[in-house]
């Protein structure tokens, strides 16, 4: 049996949702279904931001927000001028759901939780008529005479437009590599990095703002960094793992870094300041208290690494011992083995290649009324609400796109 709509959109996550209510809202005589592979729809909704959902970033200049995607920095630029941060905050206003900023600029639901956004989703799609159909997962795609069929394990559906809005999805992207369209081959991004070493050995929890850099490389970060059980994660090593995605994909995530504890102060600087407390405090134990802005645990890891046994006075450092200290504050170096996948937020860089895409409508330049939202294309963003960013912007788009062709 046939199933016959205008526009079909296969994913039921945040994109899908998000392009299926515009696009009724601005048209609402249009015939729209969502499928969806799953017997749940906006899974990755509900867990994201520890189950509070990160809905956006606080960055509301098109041109400063693009900064944040190591793949699709150039190409948002046209589509944030149209639907940017502050249009998302707007639209959820609108739809009953007040957004709050938290210090670090990430914007949540003010009820803290993801529930709501869930809510607000499923009841716009139940008032504008939008068909929700789980359990359907797209065999096959077919293109015939202007119209689109999908084909589940149990149904046939017909329709005029397509849009895929299925992720990360390899099933997806091998069909459309049967349309010609290439794919970038998807890589983890956004991971934390294996570590195993005395100096962060039994500090899982400790967390400070640190610079972190890749051996050999121009990649760097700077942003609290957390120590774990497995090594270390937090803010400053996420970005790393998105900008570095595909080079440390290309080195089996066997590499080595420095850390800078000290954030950006240089070893000279450290040096001229160590020198300054062994005068001050030559009576006091090297290893008791931090005179930097670093947990006590930490600086006394660090001191044992520079080889200044546990009950030594300042007094007593020699000028070799200063500087090994002064090496490891600022230019101390990991080894990583491995990595391991960020909570349940799991993000690949990789997708659709951006330059058979017209970002103007979101759509296919191989195939009319094929249509592209979220992570399925090339584009991937660091931790912090934007990869949502970008699933309310290119489903804005491809319904403004359709609303006005």
């Amino acid at each position: 049996m046939n199933h016959d709509f205008n526009i079909l959109i296969v994913g039921g996550g945040a994109a899908g949702f998000f392009t299926a209510i515009n696009l009724v809202e601005k048209n609402p005589k249009l015939k729209v279904a969502i499928l969806e592979r799953g017997a749940d729809v906006l899974q990755k909704v509900r867990i994201s931001g520890g189950g509070r959902c990160n809905v956006t970033h606080a960055c509301f200049e098109p041109n400063e927000l693009v900064r944040f995607y190591p793949r699709g920095e150039k190409e948002l630029r046209g589509p944030f001028h149209q639907f940017c941060s502050g249009d998302t905050m707007e639209w959820f206003e609108k739809h009953g759901v007040a957004l709050k900023i938290e210090d670090d600029g990430r914007m949540f639901p003010v009820s803290n939780s993801s529930q709501s956004i869930i809510d607000c989703f499923l009841e716009a799609t139940q008032k504008l008529g939008i068909k929700i159909l789980t359990g359907q997962s797209a065999q096959s795609i077919f293109k015939k005479d202007e119209l689109w069929k999908i084909e589940t394990q149990s149904e046939n559906y017909i329709a005029e437009k397509l849009i895929l809005a299925t992720g990360s999805n390899p099933k997806i992207w091998e069909m459309l590599q049967t349309y010609g369209h290439g794919i970038v081959n998807p890589v983890p991004s956004l991971f934390t990095f294996n570590i195993k070493d005395p100096r962060i050995k039994d500090l899982p929890g400790i967390a400070t703002l640190a610079t972190v850099k890749v051996k050999n490389s121009k990649l760097e970060s700077t942003g609290p960094l957390l120590i774990t059980h497995w090594g270390m994660s937090g803010p400053a090593v996420l970005k790393l793992s998105a900008w570095g995605a595909r080079i440390l994909h290309d080195q089996k995530y066997q590499f080595a870094i420095n850390v800078n504890w000290l954030n950006n102060v240089t070893a000279t600087d450290a040096d001229k300041k160590l020198k300054e407390i062994k005068q001050e405090h030559a009576k006091k134990i090297v290893s008791k208290k931090s005179p930097f802005e670093l947990p006590n645990r930490l600086w006394e890891n660090l001191v044992l690494a520079a080889k200044i046994p546990a009950e030594t006075k300042w007094a007593d450092i020699s000028k070799a011992q200063l500087q090994d200290l002064s090496q490891e504050l600022t230019n101390g170096t990991f080894q990583v083995n491995g990595k391991s996948t960020f909570k349940e937020e799991f993000v690949t860089a990789g997708g659709i290649d951006l330059k058979e895409i017209n970002f103007k409508t979101m759509e296919s330049k191989l195939h009319s009324n094929l249509y592209f939202a979220g992570e399925i294309v090339n584009i991937d963003a660091i931790t912090g609400g934007f990869n949502f960013q970008n699933a309310w912007t290119s489903g804005f788009i491809v319904a403004n796109g359709i609303a006005n062709s």
